[in-house]
């Protein structure tokens, strides 16, 4: 069955850019998510925090 498929995708041009973009979305993603948990203020993660707690 992987045979089949990994034939099947070498006959396609031009799809090695594909994994090229995804991992440049992945990484691109995280890096800003990791910069905004660095720079989000302590007070607005506390109330987002106990948020679940209120009633």
């Amino acid at each position: 069955m992987l045979k089949f498929i990994k034939n099947h995708m070498v006959s396609i041009e031009g799809i090695e850019i594909y994994p090229m973009i995804s991992l440049t979305i992945f990484f691109v993603f995280f890096s800003l998510l990791f910069l905004w948990v660095f720079k989000a203020k302590k007070d607005y993660l506390k109330k987002v925090s106990n948020l679940p707690f209120e009633s």
